[in-house]
């Protein structure tokens, strides 16, 4: 018999949040104030392990940081801090860059920060 593979979401206990919301959003929901969601432990376990496991992960943002600036970091520091990020986090800008499509066309690409500046801030020394 085979065995059914769980993704990262499932993993994670967040498929049946993810679903909630979704639901909620088909009827019309407007939500508010998600970064409870966010910031939960599970949700960014699953974002960093998403994140690292994308190569685009490897490409440098704005800041010109990576993935790899962040990796010899715990999974629990990295939980902390990103939580801690969530009181006073205000988004930075996303790189711009254009990739061929064919036929001469190309089309946007954005290429946003890992957040090493705000890891690196005066709260968070290394």
């Amino acid at each position: 018999m085979k065995r059914k593979k769980l993704r990262h979401s499932e993993y994670y206990s967040m498929q049946d949040c993810f679903d909630s919301l979704y639901a909620q959003s088909v009827s019309g929901h407007h939500f508010y104030d998600l970064t409870v969601l966010m910031s939960s432990k599970d949700n960014i376990r699953l974002a960093y392990r998403n994140i690292k496991r994308n190569t685009g992960s490897k490409t440098a943002g704005t800041d010109k940081s990576t993935i790899n600036d962040i990796l010899p970091l715990t999974v629990e520091d990295v939980i902390a801090k990103v939580q801690a990020m969530f009181k006073w986090y205000e988004p930075q800008a996303v790189r711009r860059v254009f990739i061929p499509k064919g036929k001469g066309k190309t089309r946007p690409l954005g290429i946003p920060t890992i957040g090493i500046e705000s890891f690196n801030n005066a709260y968070f020394k290394f």
